[in-house]
């Protein structure tokens, strides 16, 4: 099934979660000279350009990332996610958002490496286009990155983060986090895994987190950020989290700080809330 395209809830709030909240494990990554490796399971295309039709059509970036643009005394945190937005943004415009792909670029050092996976044959068109002037540094491929994932691990490096975020349109993705998950950990059981989820009024999201505990990961952080009250009929995304296994020490302490600021910025009501758990040993 390959109708999902990114673009069109490009910049969204759950974007804004996902990516602030990659850039921390990546700057973490960034304090020590040992290389690592980046893997992106659902890459998608990239860069994105916010005058499109498809990010237009329900501009769903309003109310994500451009509350945040050019927004004075943000906590520091967050400082790195958006200089990676701004970075393929010229002349104070605002016209372009990265993708996971760019984020991971833009923090990218000489001797890291990017791994990406994308099956939209349009979007990974767009993904090889965008991710050109990397050149050797950086690997795409046209395949389910569920599959694609197990000849990286272990990375070379012994240093590693994956980025798990499937559109989750088949319920079958659901399950099919966990056994990325549990196969994984056998392969590289240290590396850092982040798995971005929606919040729906379904139970396949909550069975997914109760399934991933189960595994018996030691250390662990969950995020997750409400924007809005789940809708009436029962439809709609009203949120999104971020499940991080083997999270870095200060990554509890850091959104302890932010996480209220971005709550507050990024609320449609009077329902907005952020909900934090970790064990980190």
């Amino acid at each position: 099934m390959l109708s999902y395209r990114h673009a069109f809830h490009a910049g969204n709030h759950a974007d804004v979660l996902k990516h602030y909240v990659f850039s921390l494990v990546l700057n973490y990554l960034n304090q020590k000279d040992k290389p690592y490796w980046v893997m992106d399971t659902h890459a998608g295309a990239g860069i994105y350009a916010i005058e499109d039709a498809y990010a237009q059509k329900n501009a769903e970036f309003l109310t994500g990332i451009s509350r945040l643009i050019d927004v004075p005394d943000l906590p520091a945190s967050l400082k790195p996610y958006l200089d990676a937005v701004n970075a393929i943004n010229t002349n104070d415009t605002f016209k372009l958002y990265p993708g996971s792909p760019q984020i991971a670029a833009h923090f990218l050092r000489a001797q890291d490496k990017l791994r990406l996976f994308e099956l939209h044959p349009t979007d990974f068109g767009i993904l090889q286009q965008n991710l050109t002037p990397l050149g050797r540094q950086v690997k795409a491929e046209m395949t389910d990155g569920f599959d694609g994932l197990k000849a990286c691990l272990p990375p070379p490096t012994k240093r590693g983060v994956v980025l798990i975020d499937p559109p989750y349109e088949l319920k079958e993705d659901y399950q099919r986090v966990v056994t990325c998950i549990q196969d994984s950990l056998k392969r590289f059981a240290i590396g850092t895994y982040m798995i971005w989820y929606p919040l729906l009024q379904r139970p396949e999201p909550n069975d997914m987190l109760k399934q991933l505990h189960a595994l018996g990961v030691k250390d662990w952080l969950d995020v997750q950020l409400v924007v809005q009250a789940p809708n009436e009929d029962g439809m709609g995304m009203y949120g999104s989290g971020m499940f991080v296994i083997n999270p870095p020490w200060q990554l509890p302490d850091l959104l302890k700080e932010a996480m209220p600021i971005l709550t507050q910025k990024l609320s449609l009501d009077h329902s907005a809330k952020f909900n934090l758990s970790y064990n980190i040993t």
